[in-house]
């Protein structure tokens, strides 16, 4: 495992949303530990998402893995997003949506005591913040 990945052990639990999305996400490593998936279950604006998220680096077949961390969002609509993670020394995270330097993004950071995860949404003509505190 990386060492920008391993910086993201601290989005691992069950968080409770609150703000422009509510609901909940579940963070856990995949067995061998190159993947943290992200199990989400959220109303935003109304509507249900649900889904789940692979976040590592892309390894094809005979190759090396990728310097950046990316994911891909699968939801229950069949819809597929893709991100670019980008985890900084202060302890931020922007995820891009498609690629870094998107219009598209979220900047997010977790709390020293790790109970809390504040996030921003942005994107062009919209966006929202949200509040994620740490279940159990």
């Amino acid at each position: 495992m990386s060492e920008q990945l391993r910086k993201l052990d601290r989005m691992v639990g069950t968080w409770r949303l609150s703000g422009g999305a509510e609901g909940t996400i579940r963070f856990e490593w995949m067995e061998g530990g190159h993947f943290l998936l992200q199990h989400v279950d959220l109303v935003q604006n109304g509507r249900r998402v649900k889904g789940l998220e692979v976040i590592g680096h892309e390894r094809p077949f005979g190759a090396a893995p990728s310097e950046e961390i990316k994911s891909r969002f699968y939801d229950a609509e069949g819809n597929t997003l893709d991100y670019v993670y980008e985890v900084h020394d202060d302890g931020t995270l922007t995820i891009w949506g498609g690629e870094k330097g998107s219009p598209a993004y979220c900047t997010s950071k977790v709390s020293e005591d790790g109970t809390t995860v504040t996030a921003t949404w942005v994107w062009p003509g919209g966006g929202y913040e949200t509040v994620g505190v740490r279940e159990g």
